[in-house]
């Protein structure tokens, strides 16, 4: 089975990554991006060939579509004739706020979509890919997906009206959590601390309090309180973050993300 993508940035490259991890579909990628030096770059270092977007849409059975929400229309009519021609393929789609109805409308309706948003922690197989299947889209096709990126982390199937919140909570939640490590390292150096041991303490912090959260599975709230003793150094930064609106403000990012999302795919 031929696997293709069309864009390699860095959501499409980290996937393709991914795949190429099971031997048995890394000879069988087809990598095709605008620029060609990119393509050859990911095929050295993880197999597969460079290829033009002729070529993955007249081999691949399953294709990867890592191009901007607004380009969609403009590709695919390009390369209808060649669609027009095959039997149903798999296309699955990374844009944001892009739904399933808009892309049935862009091709045959032989052809079957699955929208998915993975977020960049797939890179280092920690990440979140949310999904939604076209009604084309069969049990064997999520159980395809789900196999070609079983090494991403967390693979969640939504119905299509949840992708938008999951792309703005997960898809772009790292960015704001890079914030605040960030935040926290900065704390550090101005409490006296190297940049390297404040970067590494905020890195290790954040990811020992989400796998305890995770693990656990207790509220988020119990297990601030098991931090926070009477009249401690925790609940005076607790209580300086609640001055400052920062549940709100976090809210309101994920908000403020959701509504451009939807606006996206308009």
């Amino acid at each position: 089975m031929k696997i293709g993508f069309i864009g390699l940035g860095n959501m499409g490259g980290n996937l393709a990554r991914l795949v190429a991890q099971d031997e048995r579909y890394r000879s069988e990628l087809l990598l095709a991006n605008r620029s060609r030096d990119k393509a050859e770059k990911i095929a050295a270092e993880v197999g597969g060939q460079p290829v033009s977007n002729a070529e993955v849409f007249d081999q691949a059975e399953v294709i990867f579509l890592g191009i901007k929400p607004a380009q969609f229309a403009d590709l695919l009519a390009d390369y209808r004739e060649i669609l027009e021609k095959r039997d149903s393929l798999l296309l699955v789609s990374m844009a944001a706020g892009l739904p399933l109805e808009t892309l049935e409308k862009l091709t045959s309706s032989r052809h079957r979509w699955i929208r998915i948003m993975p977020n960049t922690p797939v890179a280092v197989g920690e990440g979140v890919v949310s999904y939604a299947l076209s009604l084309q889209a069969n049990q064997a096709d999520e159980e395809l997906l789900r196999g070609l990126l079983s090494s991403a982390g967390l693979l969640v199937k939504l119905e299509e009206k949840q992708l938008d919140a999951a792309t703005a909570l997960a898809g772009c939640g790292p960015a704001f959590v890079y914030l605040f490590i960030e935040a926290l390292a900065d704390a550090g150096v101005q409490a006296g601390l190297s940049r390297d041991i404040a970067l590494q303490l905020a890195n290790q912090t954040l990811l020992g309090a989400a796998k305890l959260s995770q693990v656990t599975g207790q509220h988020p709230a119990q297990l601030k309180d098991q931090v926070c003793s009477p009249a401690g150094s925790t609940i005076a930064g607790t209580a300086s973050l609640e001055e400052n609106a920062f549940r709100g403000t976090v809210m309101a990012a994920v908000q403020a993300a959701y509504k451009r999302t939807k606006e996206l795919g308009k």
